[in-house]
Formats: C-alpha cells, structure tokens, sequence
C-alpha cells in the first residue's frame, strides 16, 4: 500500500539519507519548483543527510554546478552521484574498453567537457568509430529525426553507452523531452547493444551507497519516475516516495489518486512505491 504524504518532514527521521532525483522533482531545467529550496534547507537545518542521484549523462561537479546556479544553496547535499560520472569513471580504469567514440550531446561541447581526463576521441563519422557515447539529446529532438542514424549504427553493429536511461524529461514550458533512453531503446529494439548507467540499475544505486558510507542503511528515494527511480529503489531495497507533480503528472486522476497509482504501477510491473506526496515539499 503507498501512503500519500503532505510533507517529508513527516518521515525524515525514519532514514538515515534522503535521496533526491533532479529533473522533474527539484527543478524543471530553469528554475526551482515551488517549495523544494524551502522543504530542503529545513531538511538540512534539522540534520538530514541528503544526496542526489541523477540519471544525467554530465557528471556529478557539473551537476553539482547546475543545480546552485539554479538556486539552491551550496552545501545542501552531502553527495551528487550522476549517471554519467559512474560511465566516466567506467571509461577511466578501463572497464570499457573502446576508445574511439561518435559523440550525441544536449549541446555543443557537453562531450569535450565530459571528457576531461579521459584518454578517448571522437570522431564525425559513425564508420570511424569503435562505439556510441549517448550523452544527451538537443531539446528540439523528436524520435524520427534519429531512424537514419540509428539504422547506420546498427547496420555497422556498434555497441552504445547510454549516460542517461530517461526517455522524456520535463522543461519549464511543461513539455517533455526527448532523453537518450529514447534513443538507446530504440536501438536496442534494431537488436543493437545497449550498457545503460544510471537508475534503474543497481550499481549506481550501490555505488551511492559506498560513495556515501551507508552500505545497509536506511534509505529512501524521492523521484518522479516510475521505471528509474521507483523501480530502482524497489531493486536496491529502498524505500521511496513518488512525486505525483512529476514526470506522470497528466496520467494522475486527483480525485482518485490512490487508484491512478495502483493503475500506473501495474502498467509499469513494478511493486507500489512506499509513498507518494504531491510535489518534493
């Protein structure tokens, strides 16, 4: 059964972390939403440890950056974890072993940026290259757009690193979107491969767990998608809470919510999450 919440200070003491995705629950891209600087600064006055875990291609200091240059405070989490620092540190002591690279990026740059430190190269064309490193996609993407590459990778046979398992993402003109997920699904089904990082996976939900010296401990998971990090959560032993106001926001009947969970979660083939609260307040 998933119990509707008000506030997470309800429930705050019962943990010893609380767990924050980014998109869609802290910020839309631009701005802050309404009540999360708040319910986080009273959170971290009380003593609460708190993190973030995003399944974002840039790494963990980049989004450290954007989430302050957004608005929060500095200090407020104790530890950033991104999908894409969890590749970069893959690709860094060789457990990838492919170094030649067809870059996708949200922007101009993203991937030189992603690849300080890393001993890798890009290159233009998709028959120079040894693999796809799937970082981002322009916000302006639609899934057609993609067919014709998408065809050529798999018709060469090259294996995808896909920095972000998110199919759609929020902006602040309440659209959705498009995500690497989208492209690294499709991919999969032209029978290409596909490593995935970030949630729902366990090791990045693991590798939390170590970074932050909380191995066993009581955790709990505060995100607005079912698929990454509800059903993460259920696969790492967390608890979680669902944030209606999110990424399912549309498919959520207000005057049936217990109903539209119990819907959503069947649909997904997933177990309940723990708790569910309007928006991160």
């Amino acid at each position: 059964m998933t119990y509707l919440l008000e506030s997470l200070l309800d429930i705050a003491t019962s943990y010893d972390g609380l767990v924050f995705d980014q998109w869609g629950v802290l910020h839309n891209g631009a701005e802050p939403y309404p009540h999360a600087v708040d319910i986080l600064t009273e959170l971290r006055r009380r003593g609460h440890f708190m993190a973030v875990l995003s399944n974002s291609g840039r790494r963990a200091r980049a989004n450290q950056e954007l989430i302050e240059q957004i608005g929060f405070p500095p200090g407020l989490f104790g530890r950033v974890m991104s999908s894409g620092e969890a590749l970069w540190q893959d690709i860094y002591t060789g457990r990838i072993a492919e170094q030649i690279f067809f870059k996708v990026e949200r922007r101009p740059c993203d991937a030189a940026h992603f690849a300080e430190g890393l001993k890798i190269e890009f290159a233009s064309k998709m028959c120079e290259v040894e693999a796809i490193l799937l970082l981002g996609v322009p916000d302006d993407s639609i899934i057609e757009e993609w067919e014709h590459s998408l065809n050529e990778a798999a018709a060469l046979n090259l294996p995808v690193y896909c920095a972000n398992p998110d199919r759609f993402s929020p902006r602040p003109d309440g659209k959705l979107a498009l995500q690497p997920g989208a492209l690294a699904y499709a991919y999969k089904d032209r029978g290409g491969s596909v490593t995935f990082y970030g949630k729902p996976h366990l090791p990045v939900f693991s590798g939390l767990e170590r970074a932050v010296d909380m191995v066993g401990g009581r955790l709990l998971m505060i995100g607005d998608s079912l698929e990454h990090d509800i059903a993460g959560a259920n696969i790492a032993g967390w608890d979680s809470v669902f944030v209606l106001g999110g990424l399912h926001k549309i498919e959520i009947d207000e005057n049936d919510i217990a109903g539209s969970v119990k819907d959503l979660v069947n649909a997904h083939g997933i177990k309940p999450p723990t708790f569910a609260i309007r928006e991160a307040k």
